[in-house]
């Protein structure tokens, strides 16, 4: 083999162990990348999750409101009906005198 050849073949394997290092640190960021990946997908889940609840907890709260108005509404239509009862007794009170 000439000395050029030899040169040349050096030279080829010196490449090649640089791709192979280079392979395994792309291997290496591939799997910490990965394991973001599946930390992101995991907290996205919760998030998920957490967006559920919160409208459920909203939707219960509407509902709680439109009942809480009314029941307002039915006590202030309670005493419109004892205001009308007690004009009434009024009236037929005086029709009585």
């Amino acid at each position: 083999m000439t000395k050029e050849e030899e040169k040349n073949l050096r030279l080829f394997e010196t490449r090649v162990r640089q791709l192979i290092l280079e392979y395994k640190d792309l291997e290496t960021e591939n799997q910490k990348l990965h394991a973001i990946v599946k930390e992101q997908e995991e907290a996205l889940k919760g998030c998920h999750k957490e967006i559920e609840r919160l409208q459920t907890e909203y939707s219960n709260l509407k509902t709680a409101k439109i009942i809480d108005i009314s029941s307002g509404e039915l006590e202030e239509a309670k005493n419109r009906v004892n205001k009308l009862i007690k004009e009434v007794d009024k009236c037929i009170s005086l029709l009585n005198v």
